[in-house]
Parts: structure tokens; C-alpha cells; sequence
């Protein structure tokens, strides 16, 4: 596995490259930014992204999608194993991939592609083997489904600055009011800006955080229980019928499904 940083990529001659790295628990990386698009995917551990515009969440099997150019920080939860492809912004246009970040699903072909990948050198011959990997890589990284694994921040500096507070320490107790107090705004308008700078309802949003929370907990090592209780939810069983209504699978197999690339 190549553990190098992607700067030394940057300008390679190539449509996309690739990395893989490895990082201890609660390792962060400051702030950044990359000229090429970047793909970051977990095979372990949790990987929380931060931007201007929101918080991403990305568990083991599903991948983050960074366009170029966007200032992102990396929190690791757990020890942490990636594989990062980074794509040319040509590239990157050409076949679709979103401006806005992204978390997707990773298929076993998509998990086997960037595996092999990262042991090819970085000016791999375009018209052998190689270079059928890596074209295979970009069309198999667009044609991956969108997961619902983010919290978007609003504009307005006031809401955003909680809003990172919140996220630093979400609770499913944390009153509209107090929040609207804060900001220093009725109730009313409290709602209608936060609804229309995040695209959710405060209530909805404050779960989100809370379950995306829970994901980063479970990396660590913490159980089911414990993340429930402390989140605010009132039983573990109530706390897992909201998990699986928003993320689709219960806790105890969410962050183990698809493991080692099988898709069971």
C-alpha cells in the first residue's frame, strides 16, 4: 500500500491516482484543500469530514466523495485504514461526479478496484492492465448510489456557530428555544431561516446529528446502550427504530454490513 501525501500527486499526468494511509485513534487532519477531487473511503474504522457546509459521516464500507477545491478536516474514530482516489477536475466533470460533497455506497468491485489500485505506480501505462483499473475505478466510483450521512450547516454565521456546538456534543435534548434564544431570534424566525438554510426542520436536524454521533461512538468501541442513553433517547429500542428509519439498518449490523467487500 502507497502511504504517501497526495501533494506529491497532484500534477501526475493521470486522470486519477491513488493513496492509502493509516491513522491512529482521534488522529485529525487540519483543514486542506486538494486541486484534484478527492474519493476517501474507510475500509476501517469511522471518518468524520467537516466543510463549510456541513458535517459528513463516513463508516467502514461507504466512501466520501470531495470535489476539488472544497477546505475539508478529517476526525478519525477508531484506528482508521483509507484509500483515497483523487480525480482530476476534467476528469471528474466527465463523468458526472456531484459539486457538492458526497457519502456513497462502495460495492465489492468498487472495494477490489481501489485495493488494487493503490499498488500501482503513480504514471501507470494508460493502454495496458493498469489503466483498464483505473478507468474501471471511475466509471464503477459514478455509478455508486448516494447515502443519507450528513448534517448540513446553515449560512448564516450566527446558526452555523451553534450548530458546531451542537455537533461537537449532540443531545436529543437540546431545546428550539434555547437555540433561538442563543441566536438571538423568535422562535418563528428561528425556524423558517433554519429550515431554509439547511433544507430540515430543527428537530430533524438535531436527530441527524444525534445518529451520525451514534456511528462515530460505535467506531470507538462504545456500545449500543451507552450511545443511547447518553444521546437522550429513552430506551435502546427507541433509539434503533430511529436508526433504522433514517439510516436503514439497525445498529448492530450497520456498521458491519458489507464487511470485507462480500455485500452480506
Amino acid at each position: 500500500m502507497r502511504n504517501t501525501r497526495v501533494i506529491h500527486y497532484e500534477d501526475t499526468p493521470r486522470d486519477v491516482v491513488t493513496t492509502g494511509n493509516e491513522y491512529p485513534p482521534h488522529f485529525v487532519l487540519p483543514r486542506h484543500t486538494h486541486k484534484r477531487g478527492q474519493l476517501l473511503y474507510a475500509s476501517t474504522g469511522v471518518v468524520t469530514v467537516i466543510t463549510d457546509a456541513g458535517s459528513w459521516v463516513v463508516p467502514p464500507r461507504r466512501a466520501l466523495w470531495i470535489p476539488p477545491g472544497v477546505a475539508h478536516e478529517v476526525r478519525m474514530s477508531g484506528t482508521v485504514s483509507t484509500h483515497s482516489a483523487y480525480v482530476r477536475r476534467e476528469a471528474a466533470e466527465g463523468i458526472g461526479l456531484p459539486i457538492h460533497c458526497r457519502v456513497i455506497e462502495v460495492s465489492p468491485l468498487l472495494h477490489a478496484l481501489l485495493h488494487e489500485a493503490v499498488d500501482l505506480p503513480a504514471e501507470y501505462a494508460l493502454d495496458g492492465r493498469d489503466g483498464r483499473v483505473m478507468a474501471l475505478l471511475l466509471d464503477e466510483l459514478a455509478a455508486m448510489p448516494a447515502l443519507p450521512l450528513n448534517t448540513p450547516l446553515p449560512r448564516d454565521a450566527r446558526l452555523a456557530r451553534l450548530c458546531r456546538r451542537l455537533l461537537d456534543a449532540p443531545a436529543l435534548d437540546i431545546d428550539i428555544d434555547a437555540m433561538a434564544h442563543k441566536a438571538g431570534m423568535s422562535r418563528r424566525n428561528f425556524t423558517r431561516l433554519f429550515r431554509s438554510q439547511t433544507g430540515m426542520s430543527f428537530a430533524s436536524w438535531r436527530q441527524q446529528a444525534c445518529l451520525l454521533a451514534a456511528l462515530t461512538r460505535f467506531g470507538r468501541g462504545e456500545s449500543v446502550t451507552r450511545v443511547a442513553m447518553e444521546l437522550g433517547y429513552g430506551s435502546t429500542s427507541a433509539f434503533t427504530a430511529a436508526f433504522r428509519r433514517v439510516l436503514g439498518d439497525a445498529p448492530s449490523r450497520y456498521l458491519t454490513r458489507h464487511d470485507h467487500g462480500t455485500g452480506s
